[in-house]
């Protein structure tokens, strides 16, 4: 988790991996993540969990946005493979969501929900920004969670 908070800032791009199954939305998506100022945006575009394995090879992202309209099932599967694989198990996913109506993939490694008929340049950026801050305060809480655990453990064991 630290190594993705250590690695960014405004000066080192931020590697993007947009997951979803519709070239037009997608390409989209993609244009407005072009256009965010004063910040370089690296972006890989997978369709399925075999070329989101593909990319992964050489490519670690900072963040993922997955557009929800993949299908329940595949978006599942796509999750899992995310959290399973060590280049993206702490990575902030994003779900790109077409309505607002109807419920809510709920899943613990999905960070943020954005609605893409709102979508512009800056709230990418703003969310992007938000993510990275919430993932710094919890590697801070989970390093602090740790040391004071093993603090006490020396304390109550010795």
């Amino acid at each position: 988790m630290e190594s993705i908070v250590q690695k960014q800032n405004s000066i080192n791009p931020m590697n993007i991996l947009l997951v979803g199954n519709n070239p037009i939305e997608l390409s989209g998506i993609l244009e407005k993540l072009n256009k965010v100022r004063g910040q370089k945006i690296i972006t890989e575009i997978a369709f399925d969990l075999q070329s989101i394995l593909q990319r992964l090879l050489h490519f670690q992202p900072h963040f993922i946005l997955i557009d929800d309209n993949i299908g329940r099932t595949q978006m599942t599967l796509t999750i899992q493979a995310l959290e399973a694989n060590n280049k993206t198990r702490d990575v902030p996913i994003t779900l790109l969501k077409s309505s607002n109506y109807g419920e809510a993939f709920g899943a613990a490694s999905i960070l943020d929900y954005l609605l893409k008929q709102n979508l512009s340049s800056e709230g990418i950026y703003t969310m992007l920004r938000n993510s990275l801050k919430f993932r710094r305060t919890q590697t801070y809480l989970y390093n602090a969670y740790h040391k004071r655990k093993e603090q006490l453990a020396k304390l109550v064991g010795g």
